[in-house]
């Protein structure tokens, strides 16, 4: 199993965002993704968020064996023939080591659309949208057009330089519902559930494969993490995130050797990866790499 991190877009500061990656790599983590937010989801318009595919080409350029991706952009925020564009020359630069994690959004960004002036779609539309959106970047870069649907009009190409995986970067797909799981079974290389319980995870997972009728799909997981050196350190940090007001009901808490123990079970649970945002102080990376990544762990 792959372990993987968010990138710290939202401190608005390319430097720490190249510094991160390159402490990633060296701690013998396996990706980095960015979130890809016009500012952070529920806050002011005036709270900086980098942007995702920029910054994740200086990280590409800054690094030279992790993953980089996306998790997720929205479909619906650039054309899809940019979305290709934008996602083939961060392979290229990365020389083959991009994601493309592509989701549908949540109400929580409808600001941001207001905020940008981007057209915002309802549930279904944004679904409906999601899947055209898969099936034109595909097109592309396995090197056809795309020849136009009710969402997506049609867009020729060609898409050159190609990128340097064949058949352009996996996509994956995030989302909660199980119909957005079934869509990932259809027309994507990956699923990616955020925050779930393992159990959860696992029911997903088994939908993921039921539904993909024999097409390879991976099953991914991604969440915030507050990781303490023993279970009264984590006490202590989840304390103090309540006090701010950040205490999300889908946050993981527990120390370091439990964290060993429940990358374990997601593993288990079906998980070939894990993408951890990890909160509370900026050692935490250090942390889990020295206690949780094991070496005896399953890799790729």
């Amino acid at each position: 199993m792959n372990v993987g991190l968010i990138l710290p877009l939202f401190s608005g500061d390319p430097q720490r965002v190249a510094s991160f990656a390159r402490r990633a790599e060296a701690l013998g983590y396996d990706g980095v993704f960015a979130f890809d937010h016009f500012f952070p989801p529920g806050a002011p318009n005036d709270r900086p968020s980098l942007e995702a595919f920029t910054s994740l080409s200086a990280v590409a350029a800054a690094t030279e064996r992790v993953t980089v991706g996306t998790l997720v952009t929205r479909a619906s925020i650039r054309p899809a023939g940019l979305l290709a564009k934008m996602a083939a020359g961060v392979d290229d630069i990365s020389g083959g080591r991009m994601v493309l994690g592509i989701g549908t959004g949540d109400p929580i960004d409808k600001p941001e659309h207001q905020a940008y002036g981007l057209t915002y779609l309802e549930k279904a539309e944004r679904r409906e949208h999601l899947i055209q959106t898969i099936r034109a970047v595909k097109a592309l870069f396995a090197g056809s057009p795309w020849p136009g649907g009710g969402r997506i009009p049609p867009v020729s190409g060609p898409l050159l330089p190609r990128p340097v995986t064949p058949g352009g970067p996996p996509v994956w797909v995030g989302g909660f519902a199980d119909e957005v799981v079934r869509i990932a079974a259809r027309e994507a290389d990956a699923w990616n559930g955020w925050g779930m319980s393992i159990p959860e995870f696992a029911r997903k997972a088994n939908l993921l494969q039921q539904a993909a009728e024999g097409r390879d799909v991976a099953a991914t997981w991604a969440g915030i993490v507050l990781v303490g050196e023993d279970e009264d350190d984590a006490s202590r940090l989840l304390d103090a995130r309540d006090r701010k007001g950040l205490l999300e009901t889908n946050v993981w808490s527990g120390s370091v050797r439990s964290l060993a123990g429940w990358l374990d079970g997601l593993e288990g649970a079906g998980a070939s990866w894990v993408v951890l945002v990890a909160a509370g102080p900026g050692d935490r990376i250090e942390l889990i790499a020295e206690h949780a990544l094991r070496s005896g762990r399953p890799r790729g």
